[in-house]
């Protein structure tokens, strides 16, 4: 370092070490002054620091608004400026548009404040009759809207209801289905009691019994006609039958992914089946030319031909024989056997496993293992056959297996002669409006359709509770209290517009009165009664009681709730009235 000798005394100095640090730039001239004297130079610095920064408080201290005074400058004096003048001696000023003005009559404050009272009775008297037209013509409006939608409501009731008659006459006419040909022989039924009703009320001895016997052989060509309609029925229901399920073996594979998409894939499995399904459908089809025919039955039987066995070479013979008798022109009509022969096989060919492997998914595999099917396999008392458990209804009340599903319905068509479609429709509505409530319903689904019917029939007389409609098309069954699970001891039957208005009541005690809700009640309390020879039931009694006793210390915390907060809010009123 640099010494620099500094002057303390007049004679004595001190040595002082000076640091220097060499710029890296050059420093700007900033000024200075020259001693005269002695010609020294002192130049001003600046520091090397930069000044501190006061923190921001986010709002603007100075601006223009605050330091700016604006002006504005506005005359008083009018616009037009007047004068008046008076007649005077050396001037004549005119009177010809003068007025002469004359005081009125003076009104006291009590005359003036009653001239506004009748001014606004008189407003308010024609604002009061505005208002009571416009009142009555909405009350108009809205009858009018009302009738005209009761109207409505009541052309698409009776069209319903002609849609369902007619629905079900077209039923009657052409049955197709089991369903169908149930309705036909109840309709039997109802036909044979009524004319036995009459043969008994009018005729007596000799013609008595010669008029059942009448009735008995009319009773019987029916009873053949219904039986040739089924067996036509059961033809068409059969070739259906085999087209769903030709038709299910050539669906592809389906997934559901995790966007939600379907995918869709073939294998070759499913191109096989869907081969033999368009080969199937050329077969069976009718009227059509012979060369097309011809060349139907070289494509199956080259198809065919693909594997060697019995059943392969039958149905290549009769192709052949097919097509001679074709070259020979035979009739269309001798023929209809021999194709009949060939689809047959043909159809048992798509059923065979080995030559079409998506079939061993739907078809039903019989065990390797005997003893599993011994297991699974019943013996029916009524027809003296052993048939597997899925063809025997199981009621929920019953602790063994009865008659099968064949001899049930032939006992119904020989003797009782129900129809089920009413009820089952029910039943399907019912279990629909539970699942809506998502509340994990599930007596609803253990109830069967025999027990609903004996709910019906002999509990709630196949009519409505209320207005006693006996239209069972038109009722159904829903919870008595919406609040718990649907029970048939908490049911209640209603046309479809009284369960809407049923279902929307907040308080059922309030609605109904005393004798309709004992009635009711004794209703519950004679299906419980009945229900409780369901083994299956005897478990769901605790599950509903529970579920009732939940409700009710639900509603009782609530009113015991909101009596605390009732007293406490008059607590603190009566506090603040003390205060003031």
């Amino acid at each position: 370092y640099p010494v620099t000798f500094v002057l303390t005394d007049s004679d004595s100095f001190h040595d002082v070490a000076v640091k220097i640090e060499r710029p890296t730039f050059h420093k700007p001239f900033l000024g200075g002054f020259k001693n005269r004297v002695t010609g020294v130079e002192f130049h001003n610095a600046g520091s090397q620091t930069l000044p501190k920064k006061r923190p921001e408080k986010g709002t603007t201290l100075f601006c223009r608004e605050t330091q700016t005074v604006f002006e504005r400058n506005k005359y008083q004096q009018t616009t037009n400026p007047t004068s008046t003048q008076m007649t005077k001696s050396g001037l004549y000023v005119s009177n010809m548009t003068d007025r002469v003005i004359t005081p009125g009559k003076y009104l006291t404050a009590e005359e003036y404040h009653k001239r506004r009272l009748e001014a606004v009775i008189v407003l308010q008297k024609y604002f009061r009759r505005w208002y009571a037209r416009n009142l009555v013509q909405n009350l108009k409006e809205k009858k009018i809207l009302r009738l005209t939608w009761e109207a409505q409501k009541e052309l698409q009731r009776k069209k319903e209801k002609e849609d369902k008659l007619r629905m079900e006459q077209e039923r009657k006419l052409n049955p197709k289905t089991k369903e169908d040909f149930d309705l036909l022989y109840h309709a039997l039924e109802s036909w044979r009691r009524e004319e036995v009703e009459r043969i008994n009320r009018t005729l007596t001895g000799a013609e008595r019994k010669a008029a059942l016997c009448g009735l008995l052989e009319e009773e019987t060509q029916l009873i053949a006609s219904i039986g040739r309609h089924k067996l036509n029925a059961g033809k068409e229901n059969e070739q259906k039958a085999v087209l769903r399920f030709l038709d299910k073996c050539a669906q592809p594979k389906r997934w559901k992914a995790c966007d939600g998409k379907i995918t869709e894939m073939d294998t070759q499995d499913t191109l096989r089946a869907r081969e033999l399904l368009e080969i199937y459908h050329s077969v069976s089809m009718n009227d059509i030319p012979k060369d097309e025919r011809r060349d139907v039955l070289l494509m199956l039987r080259g198809t065919v031909k693909e594997h060697e066995c019995k059943l392969t070479q039958e149905i290549v013979e009769l192709i052949d024989r097919e097509v001679d008798l074709m070259s020979r022109e035979v009739k269309e009509c001798n023929l209809e056997g021999l194709r009949k022969r060939i689809c047959t096989l043909f159809l048992q060919y798509i059923k065979t496993p080995k030559f079409n492997p998506e079939v061993a998914r739907i078809l039903k595999v019989v065990p390797p293992d005997p003893l599993k099917l011994y297991k699974n396999v019943h013996f029916c008392h009524s027809c003296e056959n052993h048939l597997p458990a899925t063809e025997f209804p199981i009621p929920a009340n019953s602790r063994t297996l009865g008659r099968c599903h064949w001899c049930c319905k032939l006992d119904n068509e020989a003797r009782r002669r129900e129809a089920f479609l009413k009820y089952r429709l029910i039943l399907e509505n019912l279990r629909e409006s539970e699942a809506d409530y998502q509340d994990d319903a599930r007596i609803v689904f253990f109830v069967q359709q025999q027990h609903l019917q004996y709910m019906i029939e002999n509990i709630w007389g196949c009519q409505s509770a209320l207005s006693a409609c006996n239209d069972l098309y038109d009722l159904v069954m829903v919870r008595w209290d919406k609040q718990q699970e649907w029970s048939p001891w908490n049911t209640i039957l209603l046309t479809k517009d009284e369960a809407d208005a049923h279902l929307k009541l907040h308080n059922i005690q309030e609605a109904y009165e005393a004798s309709f809700i004992h009635e009711v009640k004794h209703k519950h309390m004679q299906a419980k009664k009945y229900f409780t020879h369901i083994p299956v039931m005897t478990s769901l009694f605790h599950r509903s009681d529970k579920q009732a006793n939940a409700t009710k210390s639900l509603l009782s915390f609530t009113y015991i709730s909101n009596t605390k907060y009732i007293k406490f809010i008059s607590l603190v009123l009566s506090i603040r009235q003390k205060t003031h």
